[in-house]
């Protein structure tokens, strides 16, 4: 007796082991049902406030409130608490080094933007200073940029001769900027910053290639001392300006003692304040030279004249009414939002070299307020500059008040200093340009995109070609719809992909991505690895169907077991719309005819959801959703077996 009871003591040890040998079965849990306000509540949040920035407000007195507000307005009085004289000491030699910098580089980029030279520098004063308090970038330099004065320049004299109507040239210039300003403070307030995210970063490797090749073109007119210049702003026209009016008695050695001194030092980070000063350097030593000999006599170009003193009021210039303001909108808007993609890439770039936070929006509304403030104080687009920027950082700037030491520096050289530039020569304008606007030409990122992805290399090309051999405008145009292009093919056309198991594991993939990956007879495994909408529905479909009847055939030609049922891994499907729930509900007639049972595994709370209130789940059977493919499959082997 007591023999058989270690008997029975044994086999029970034995069966209980066996069990937990094998994997315990786990149903698909359906997420507990929000009411319909808080789940658009949700979405909302997720989409505008995904950085919740109300937090530090919660569970605050009033007084509290108020100042946390005020810091959130003005980052200044959040990061001014911990400001010290070593901090100042850093900024001051930044601030200094990248006035040096931006002082030449104003008066260049004003003329790129067919606007008198003190408007660049006047963009320089106020700008910055409304920056410096609002912004959250500790390292964005702020003034005129190529990209940007260019796009003014070459929009504004479609509506107006620069030439001959300067006064309305000089409005809508003015007009631009305040409506520049308002797109990027309303993106901004809204929190529609992700809108920017559309133009990608391959769009805007080709856009700034194709913007840096035009604008050093564009200097020739500089560089080689011709007065009359096409207007156009593509290679063809301009390259027929050159051959067809070059003149000579230019002087070649202004341009390259400044051409040399602008472009030292810029592979050596250590040497930074040597391009940093070059542009100053090469301005002086060009005026003497010009003053001294006298060449300007002789046929070299000169400034002639900058307007002394700070920003006169602009506000009565700006056109409020009138068939212009439409004009002014459209050209601000898109130099708006070139402008506000650069400082963004900028600052995130910065950012993360330093690791601190950047809050986008914030950006935007920092932006877009002194652009508006700066068109009514003679300013004309002011955004982040990389080169100033760049030269910023690696002087040591610890915060913002670098670009209040720059400001004031442009501020004694508006009151000061801007007679003695009278003798400037245009060339070495241009030689600045051009130096600036090199580094605008990414080879590395260009080969990079090439091997990663080659429809983003379809999308920087053609925005680069669209600015070189049509327009600045038109190029923009190209890189946003071949942006928006890509996204709809994504969305329209997802990937479908057959899966296998890997040998010795319950782990399913890509059958091209693991070859050795097998495949379970009788079963055909596939992963859509996209959201189901309208748009891609009926595509993913036709796709799976595609791939039943390539695997009937193949198995009919092999002697192989016909396919008794269809696995669908929901595992990528983070959302369903009614149009995904037909579509299964017609996958699922179109399996009935062929005698094949669908089975989904894991799919996603959002997707679970939808699929118990539209009924899906009864239809096809509770009981044929999983919560892995290796349970579906283990479920499917398990009623072939009891079938035969």
């Amino acid at each position: 007796m007591t023999r058989r009871i270690s008997d029975i003591d044994v086999s029970s040890a034995a069966l209980s082991h066996r069990n937990e040998s094998l994997p315990q079965l786990h149903s698909v849990g359906q997420p507990k049902k929000e009411s319909i306000l808080k789940e658009v509540g949700h979405t909302i949040k997720e989409t505008f406030f995904p950085d919740d920035p109300l937090r530090s407000f919660k569970d605050q007195p009033a007084s509290k409130r108020f100042l946390l507000g005020l810091q959130a307005l003005f980052p200044i009085f959040d990061w001014g608490r911990q400001y010290n004289l070593s901090k100042f000491k850093s900024d001051l030699i930044a601030g200094m080094t990248i006035a040096s910098l931006c002082i030449p580089q104003d008066i260049a980029y004003a003329k790129l933007a067919n606007l008198p030279p003190q408007y660049g520098l006047y963009s320089s004063f106020v700008p910055p200073l409304i920056y410096a308090f609002m912004g959250s970038s500790r390292d964005i330099a702020i003034g005129p940029v190529a990209v940007v004065s260019l796009l003014l320049g070459s929009l504004l004299q479609e509506e107006f001769d620069p030439e001959n109507d300067a006064h309305n040239y000089l409005r809508l210039a003015f007009t631009a900027t305040f409506f520049a300003g308002i797109t990027q403070a309303t993106l901004g307030f809204f929190r529609l910053g992700f809108l920017v995210d559309f133009l990608s970063h391959a769009a805007t490797v080709g856009f700034m290639a194709g913007a840096a090749i035009t604008i050093g073109l564009q200097q020739l007119k500089g560089l080689l001392g011709i007065k009359k210049f096409t207007k156009n702003t593509d290679i063809v026209s301009v390259m027929h300006s050159v051959f067809g009016q070059v003149h000579h008695g230019v002087c070649p050695t202004a341009h390259y003692v400044g051409m040399t001194l602008l472009l030292q030092g810029k592979k050596n980070k250590k040497l930074f304040w040597i391009p940093a000063i070059g542009p100053l350097t090469s301005v002086i030593l060009a005026t003497l030279i010009v003053y001294i000999t006298r060449a300007d006599k002789k046929g070299v170009q000169i400034v002639k004249h900058i307007e002394k003193g700070i920003n006169p009021p602009s506000l009565h210039q700006i056109f409020f009414a009138g068939p212009h303001v439409i004009k002014g909108f459209r050209i601000g808007a898109i130099a708006g939002i070139i402008g506000l993609t650069e400082a963004v890439a900028i600052g995130r770039t910065f950012a993360a070299l330093k690791d601190y936070p950047l809050d986008g929006n914030k950006e935007m509304l920092s932006l877009g307020t002194m652009n508006i403030v700066g068109s009514m104080t003679s300013c004309y687009v002011a955004t982040g500059s990389f080169s100033r920027s760049a030269v910023n950082y690696m002087a040591g700037c610890q915060t913002a008040v670098s670009n209040i030491v720059m400001s004031m520096i442009v501020l004694l050289t508006l009151e000061f200093i801007t007679p003695l530039f009278k003798y400037l020569p245009n060339a070495i304008l241009a030689a600045i340009i051009i130096a600036a606007v090199v580094n605008l030409v990414d080879f590395e990122a260009m080969i990079l995109i090439w091997k990663i992805d080659k429809f983003d290399f379809i999308a920087c090309m053609g925005a680069f070609f669209g600015v070189v051999f049509i327009s600045v405008e038109i190029g923009l145009l190209i890189a946003v719809c071949i942006s928006f292009a890509k996204i709809l093919l994504q969305v329209t056309r997802p990937r479908v992909a057959l899966l296998g198991n890997l040998p010795g594991t319950t782990i399913y993939r890509n059958v091209q991505q693991y070859p050795a990956a097998t495949r379970v007879p009788g079963v055909l495994t596939v992963r859509v690895d996209s959201s189901i909408y309208f748009s891609n529905s009926n595509y993913v479909k036709d796709r799976i169907l595609r791939w039943l009847a390539d695997e009937e055939e193949a198995n009919s030609k092999s002697n192989l077991p016909r396919i008794q049922y269809l696995i669908i891994d929901m595992s990528p499907v983070i959302d369903i719309d009614t149009s995904g729930i037909h579509a299964l509900e017609d996958l699922v007639k179109s399996l009935q005819k062929r005698d094949v049972q669908l089975l989904l595994a894991n799919p996603g709370p959002v997707v679970v959801t939808k699929l118990y209130d539209s009924r899906f789940a009864q239809v096809v059977g509770q009981d044929k959703i999983f919560l892995t493919v290796a349970d579906a499959v283990r479920a499917c082997t398990r009623k072939s077996q009891e079938e035969a």
